[in-house]
């Protein structure tokens, strides 16, 4: 499959993000600087904690600026919490995605109290209020694992989803003529299952857990924006924007950064997946 256009630039965008977030240690070696250390050197207190110099504090020693009121170094932070973005995105990806095939490949294919009972448990997870749920739940959390809650959190509400179209999908192939020809051969269930129905699904699945990427990543910087995602010391664009949120005024470039990247990275997840969607 060949990606063009704006796709192609939104593959390009995802690579330079994956490659950053992998990067991240490295690219703070080099810099010399830490996502949480503070720089009281880097902000003026004569100006309430804005920023020393212009635009944010930009310059040879902190590539993209520094934090107001605390000085920490945003290029460090915005290549760890890209990081922490995309491994919660991608895990609650994988759960998701996991969970709702199997569960919707039982559900399409074995029908009868089957089908019922998931088809009654994703009616009812999707019609959840579920970020009502997310907040109260993330509320409780302990710190300690607070990242592995949360792609629980996205996985349980994400999976009806895929689940969904799993269960239409394995239902109108269980009636074709290669099914039909390897259930007369005798062919045991989970054969059928996995050798002949399986596969014909990678391509939706394959398109759905790419539009789920960008929906996780914006729910996960949703809930850090409010304070109940990944908190502080570990860096997260949610929380950047938040804690730069009383500071926009005097200081946009802090605002601005973390806000482009959820943006960008948002946009290009969607146009992938559309291209995927448009292959299919």
């Amino acid at each position: 499959m060949r990606l063009k256009g704006a796709a192609l630039a939104g593959a390009a965008v995802i690579g330079l993000l994956v490659l950053a977030a992998a990067a991240a240690p490295i690219v703070t070696a080099a810099t010399g600087q830490s996502p949480t250390e503070f720089h009281p050197e880097a902000i003026d207190p004569a100006l309430g904690g804005l920023p020393k110099g212009g635009w944010g504090g930009i310059g040879p020693e902190h590539l993209l600026g520094v934090e107001p009121g605390s000085g920490r170094d945003v290029l460090a932070r915005v290549v760890w919490g890209a990081q922490v973005s995309l491994l919660i995105s991608l895990a609650a990806t994988v759960v998701s995605t996991a969970v709702g095939t199997a569960l919707g490949l039982a559900a399409g294919y074995l029908g009868g109290w089957a089908d019922m009972v998931v088809g009654r448990l994703m009616d009812l997870l999707m019609s959840f209020p579920s970020l009502i749920f997310m907040i109260a739940v993330m509320s409780v959390s302990p710190d300690g694992d607070r990242e592995l809650i949360l792609v629980g959190v996205l996985g349980l509400f994400g999976w009806p989803y895929i689940g969904r179209i799993v269960r239409g999908q394995a239902m109108a192939l269980a009636g074709r003529e290669f099914v039909e020809a390897a259930r007369v051969l005798g062919a045991p269930r989970g054969a059928i299952l996995f050798r002949e129905i399986l596969p014909n699904l990678t391509g939706p699945v394959l398109v759905v857990a790419t539009l789920s990427i960008p929906g996780y990543i914006a729910t996960e910087a949703g809930l850090s924006f409010l304070g109940v995602g990944v908190r502080p010391p570990t860096p997260s664009w949610g929380q950047m924007i938040a804690s730069a949120v009383p500071w926009y005024a005097a200081d946009p470039v802090y605002f601005l950064i973390p806000g482009v990247l959820l943006l960008v990275t948002v946009l290009s997840f969607h146009l992938v997946g559309d291209a995927l969607q448009g292959e299919r």
